[in-house]
């Protein structure tokens, strides 16, 4: 699945080829049949759909260097593995497994770092014909120079050396036919014109194998961006105990695409100013490589529930009706309203709710709590949290009685007309409005937390409301 780090890299991705008039691709690589999964596949695509994370050319919706996934380009790794041997930079090696296992443990035990000890670079044409005839696996690897400093300029760490002496021979095809990482996107990059290659630190190692690679095959080189590591608020490498989910994890958590798309961007790039809330647009035409940090960066998952907030904040009332109502259509189980309500939701109902709730919610999700006595016939209150903390179950009762002659009788049944007949009723019982309140709010809702009381009675209706007091009156009378 699509992690929040993958999700990062594929939007500074998307944001170079929307700031330079270029283009985004999303090219599928599932050369690693072992770990091939067809569901992880479809939820990439979903993940950066959700994102807004378009793309210009990939297995979907072709394009000039199609196909785009990388299992249907295999004659195009097998013509420049061929090129490689031929020209002397790769060799075909019939190490098996178990001899590399060998000698991982005889490495260990001589205190020496565990490595490929480049035995395959002696063998002879007729050494390998015998042991393909034998049936051992056979791979191809490339033969990197035994001395040498390499360079190479990063977009974001400035120069880069590498003393090549430390890297041992690598396999770039396997014995099932299949090209690994370190082959198969270095050909791709070249056909499909690949300008840059953004991609996480951990690749940087690894950076020299592609320049090599790239070398012996007379390549031009893309420009490398290896942007920062993101970790954890402890400052260890991000992982699910911080919070960071996939993708479609956080969809699901309630967390909107735009939210996520500004708090991403803001992971390892500056803006130049402390500015922290910023649509697409403002994104796109601020973001420049120059900008991206080399430092590591935080994932504040409260930081991120703090801006899906603001997000939800400014947007529209009818923007936000889209977003809330398939959250309350789901299932009970999956956090909808209870299954007792029916579907679809009354949206314009929905609509008149939306602003009493609107200032409040940090997350799609929290809608469902916050609405859904709206939407239910029946609520069951707590009776001990009917009295409040300031007040008991006869005050009560005596207070919910008195309002219960307001309830049925008051006109307009609208929220200001309302609160000033609560406010005379507790003038007139000698009570404080929190003492009157609190009885009603917890009898009409359910929750002693609730938007606003006198736009909430409005909203439910005279007959709910008194039937809901009612039931409240009996709870305190035993």
């Amino acid at each position: 699945m699509l992690h929040i780090g993958g999700v990062r890299t594929a939007l500074f991705s998307w944001l170079i080829a929307k700031q330079t008039g270029g283009k985004f691709v999303l090219r599928i690589e599932d050369t690693d049949r072992a770990r091939y999964d067809a569901d992880a596949e479809a939820s990439i695509m979903e993940s950066l759909r959700w994102l807004g994370i378009d793309w210009d050319e990939g297995p979907d919706i072709g394009g000039p260097y199609a196909p785009y996934t990388q299992s249907e380009r295999l004659d195009l790794y097998q013509e420049a593995t061929k090129k490689l041997l031929e020209s002397g930079h790769a060799y075909e090696d019939d190490t098996t497994p178990e001899e590399l296992g060998e000698l991982r443990v005889a490495q260990q035990a001589a205190g020496k770092p565990p490595g490929y000890d480049n035995r395959g670079r002696y063998k002879t044409k007729d050494e390998i014909d015998a042991s393909r005839a034998a049936g051992k696996p056979i791979v191809v690897r490339f033969k990197i120079p035994d001395l040498g400093k390499l360079k190479f300029d990063d977009a974001v760490l400035g120069e880069v050396e590498f003393d090549l002496s430390l890297l041992q021979d690598f396999v770039i095809m396997k014995s099932d036919g299949f090209p690994t990482y370190h082959l198969a996107h270095i050909v791709d990059d070249h056909q499909m014109q690949i300008s840059h290659v953004v991609r996480a630190p951990e690749w940087i190692p690894s950076t020299p194998r592609h320049i090599l690679i790239h070398r012996a095959l007379d390549w031009e080189l893309p420009v490398y961006v290896h942007v920062p590591l993101i970790l954890g608020k402890d400052k260890s490498k991000l992982s699910k105990r911080h919070g960071a989910a996939s993708a479609i994890e956080y969809r699901d958590q309630g967390i909107l695409p735009e939210a996520i798309f500004n708090f991403l961007a803001l992971l390892g790039w500056s803006p130049g100013d402390d500015t922290e809330v910023m649509n697409r647009e403002e994104i796109v035409e601020r973001f420049s490589i120059d900008r991206v940090l080399k430092s590591p960066s935080v994932f504040d998952n409260e930081k991120l529930v703090w801006m899906n907030g603001v997000h939800i904040r400014q947007m529209s009332a009818e923007n936000l009706l889209e977003r809330v109502a398939p959250v309350l259509e789901r299932p009970e189980s999956e956090g909808g309203l209870p299954d007792s309500v029916s579907r679809p939701v009354d949206r314009k109902f929905l609509l008149r709710l939306l602003p009493l709730v609107h200032e409040r919610l940090k997350t799609l999700n929290e809608a469902t709590d916050a609405l859904s006595f709206f939407f239910m016939e029946e609520v069951h209150p707590d009776v001990e949290a009917l009295p409040g903390r300031k007040s008991d179950p006869e005050t009560a009762a005596n207070s919910l009685e008195a309002s219960l002659e307001i309830l049925k009788t008051s006109e307009p049944f609208e929220p200001e007309h309302l609160e000033a007949e609560f406010r005379a009723l507790a003038e007139k019982l000698g009570l404080k409005p929190g003492p009157l309140f609190t009885p009603v709010r917890v009898a009409v809702t359910g929750s002693s937390m609730a938007p606003p009381l006198f736009d909430t009675i409005a909203a439910i209706g005279r007959d709910r409301v008194v039937s809901r007091v009612e039931n409240a009156i009996q709870l305190l009378k035993g």
